[in-house]
């Protein structure tokens, strides 16, 4: 099931989290539970219900309508269908009888949503949001930060941005759409295609902040008891402060890791007594993974980039942390 969430943030850019809907599975008949995995989701302010076949080998379309009715009937929500693969004339049926269903990394068909992605398909509505996607941020933040740096956004293509910052072609594709439609780039090339943006570094920082396109990169704060083994996180919020300004070091550590490596520590479970309220290291899971903004800048101390750094703490209420941020800014965007 993970896989179909994350395939879901990737490619509508949201940020569906572990903290899934809660579901009463006591009203279902048990052929119904021993025949799928449920996990209650909210998407764009609606809850809907996964459905993911124990054994896709018994797929049989018009048992799953049946299945989906019922389940509809006693949920009252949105029932999707998850598929790890799908022939092509199944796939036909489902679509023929309006049946949602998930192909991770293949198709998103949520007819019920009015949503039809396909890989080679970009939905262009998801584009016009009012803020940057994650991607988008990274990608803006990563030539803005980058700036003496041997390698360059505009000198390479899709293909080879997608391979240095770790994202999917796809993700790529959403995230240059979305810069696009915020006027901050403009795309050329035929065979394969690039990017230039279209103001100077500090105009693009001062004209995303003016248009409030930038996003908090914090998905959500954690805490927990130790630190896990064998992991490199970097130091983030008050931890990270210090590196970029005259603010002297916090008692509390804060760290800062990516979604995705947060699923695998939380699913391996290596987040000893994780929590939301309490704990001896504080976790920012971040909607990007800071890792990747801070290649080659030479931090030896191990901490975030200061401008996802900045756009994490601009809305704090501490006149120290204010003062700190004054100080990025004057030292970091030119």
């Amino acid at each position: 099931m993970r896989k179909a969430i994350n395939y879901i943030n990737e490619i509508l850019g949201t940020d569906i989290t572990d903290d899934h809907v809660e579901i009463d599975l006591g009203n279902l008949p048990m052929y119904i539970t021993q025949t799928y995995r449920l996990y209650g989701i909210e998407l764009f302010n609606r809850k809907l219900i996964l459905i993911e076949l124990k054994n896709e080998d018994e797929l049989s379309i018009l048992q799953v309508e049946k299945h989906i009715q019922i389940l509809k009937n006693i949920f009252n929500r949105t029932i999707v269908l998850v598929l790890e693969n799908m022939q092509a004339y199944n796939r036909k049926r489902l679509i023929e009888k309006g049946i949602n269903f998930i192909v991770p990394g293949k198709q998103l068909y949520l007819p019920e949503l009015l949503i039809n992605l396909k890989e080679t398909y970009t939905h262009p509505a998801k584009q016009k949001t009012d803020n940057l996607l994650p991607s988008a941020q990274s990608i803006l933040l990563y030539h803005i930060i980058h700036r003496f740096g041997n390698w360059k956004l505009e000198n390479n293509s899709f293909k080879e941005i997608a391979q240095k910052l770790n994202y999917t072609p796809m993700a790529i594709t959403n995230a240059v759409e979305n810069l696009k439609y915020h006027e901050l780039i403009e795309v050329y090339g035929e065979k394969e295609k690039f990017i230039k943006f279209n103001l100077e570094r500090s105009e693009l920082w001062y004209t995303a902040q003016q248009n409030n396109l930038f996003i908090n990169p914090v998905l959500k704060t954690i805490y927990i008891d130790n630190l896990p083994d064998n992991h490199f996180m970097l130091y983030a919020n008050a931890s990270a402060l210090p590196e970029y300004s005259n603010m002297n070091p916090s008692k509390q550590k804060y760290y800062a890791i990516g979604k995705n490596k947060f699923y695998e520590l939380q699913k391996s479970n290596s987040l000893i007594n994780l929590n939301d309220s309490e704990g001896n290291f504080t976790i920012e899971v971040w909607k990007y993974n800071p890792e990747i903004l801070v290649e080659e800048m030479g931090n030896d101390l191990g901490v975030v980039d200061p401008l996802s750094l900045y756009l994490s703490l601009k809305n704090n209420m501490d006149e120290r942390i204010d003062m700190a941020l004054e100080q990025i800014i004057e030292k970091y965007i030119w």
